[in-house]
């Protein structure tokens, strides 16, 4: 097997509310996908995730989707669906405080939920997507078995 070439993982915080061991966390959760997703990589990468909060996510969710209202984690990709991987694939943005009320309504770890959501967002980037049944049941499977991998519960289930 040919040696990867080098992704570049840049964790932004734009808060300073979120703990220091999300950088690892972010880094394993796309490393993770990367592999399991197996896009064709054509060169050197790079990607950020940027980390704020409900604030700066609903400016980026009116700007970008017509929508003022704060989400989880918003993607914005720099690649073509399902395109070489290479150069900047785009970035990852997630809201702390959304992420820290979904992880107590599901009664998950915030660590847990937010490591599924970067790869969420992460699998978005690639192409994945999930407006049309088909594409989300594709997306979720692919989902719940990278995250079986990191040693997370499917958040699908029932």
């Amino acid at each position: 097997m040919p040696p990867v070439p080098p992704l570049e993982i840049a964790v932004i915080r734009n808060v300073d509310d979120w703990p220091e061991h999300f950088d690892a966390l972010a880094e394993r959760a796309i490393l993770a996908a990367l592999d399991e997703a197996k896009p064709k990589i054509k060169g050197a990468a790079e990607i950020s995730v940027l980390l704020t909060d409900d604030e700066e996510q609903r400016e980026l969710n009116a700007q970008y989707r017509g929508k003022d209202s704060s989400t989880n984690v918003l993607s914005f990709p720099q690649i073509e669906p399902f395109g070489p991987v290479f150069g900047i694939l785009g970035d990852i943005t997630l809201a702390r405080e959304t992420l820290i009320r979904e992880a107590e309504e599901q009664g998950t770890s915030l660590e847990d939920h937010f490591t599924h959501l970067v790869v969420h967002g992460f699998l978005h980037i690639l192409g994945y997507d999930h407006l049309e049944e088909d594409e989300a049941l594709k997306m979720e499977g692919l989902e719940t078995q990278i995250l079986a991998r990191l040693g997370i519960a499917d958040p699908y289930a029932d």
